[in-house]
């Protein structure tokens, strides 16, 4: 298992960005949490298998309809086992 952090910078607000990755990470298994930065970035903490991570690092450089993704930043980190699902944070 494992735990990856992830920014994604563009239009990313405003277009369901949060609704549809949570929607991407509860069909791949994925637990964690997504939430809008007040700088414009989406920010993206999730845990599961590598290969269903992958799948979302993918999903996150398109984006919904009505997004416009310039980077997405990654960083592994320590898997911890900490969530129970994956939500939208406010």
């Amino acid at each position: 298992m494992e735990r990856a952090h992830i920014f994604i910078s563009g239009i990313v607000q405003g277009v369901y960005y949060r609704y549809n990755a949570m929607k991407k990470a509860q069909e791949l298994g994925l637990k964690g949490w997504v939430r809008n930065l007040r700088d414009g970035r989406v920010e993206v903490v999730c845990e599961g298998r590598r290969e269903d991570i992958d799948r979302l690092i993918e999903w996150c450089k398109k984006g919904p309809p009505g997004a416009y993704v310039e980077s997405v930043q990654v960083a592994f980190e320590q898997f911890k086992g900490e969530f129970r699902t994956f939500e939208i944070l406010y």
